[in-house]
């Protein structure tokens, strides 16, 4: 049986250690990478990532082919996907459709008999931005949200570090 869940959040909210605490109950666990490190800030926080999910962690590092990161991480008993902000940012960079991309991606891990846990920001609730590429941005993780909540089991939004649960 399928439990799919999206954990929200805004930038430095404890998502990322929310979601890594739902998927620890159900070992063993895959951690799902979307970033690049493409700057030494970047590295910084990836091994900070690392070290915080310990040991006994499978990692796959991915920024564009999420769906085929899941399929090779489904033989375990839970998946954290962190995060889709990333993926979103990097499909938008190649001409890829993150709407259709996330259509896809939820459709799948809605099928798996895994724990699949989702990251992502939420950055809706700001001023609207001042230029064409920002507000693409915002409104394509806006309906990737969308797409990635209706197909979901559980949402929670996490709010300084504490989980409200929305469904």
């Amino acid at each position: 049986m399928s439990d799919m869940r999206l954990v929200l959040g805004g930038a430095r909210s404890g998502k990322t250690t929310r979601g890594l605490a739902i998927a620890a109950a159900f070992p063993p666990c895959t951690y799902i990478a979307t970033a690049e490190a493409r700057d030494d800030e970047m590295r910084d926080r990836i091994a900070r990532h690392r070290a915080e999910r310990g040991a006994g962690w499978a990692t796959i590092e991915e920024p564009l082919d999420l769906r085929g990161a899941i399929a090779r991480a489904a033989n375990g008993r839970a998946i954290l996907v962190d995060c889709l902000t990333l993926w979103i940012s990097n499909l938008l960079e190649v001409g890829r459709s993150p709407e259709d991309e996330a259509a896809a991606v939820a459709a799948y891990a809605a099928t798996l008999p895994v724990t699949t846990v989702f990251i992502s920001n939420e950055v809706g609730l700001g001023i609207v931005p001042d230029n064409a590429l920002s507000r693409a941005f915002r409104d394509a993780q806006g309906r990737v949200n969308q797409i990635v909540a209706a197909k979901a089991d559980q949402i929670e939004l996490v709010v300084a570090g504490q989980p409200l649960r929305i469904k």
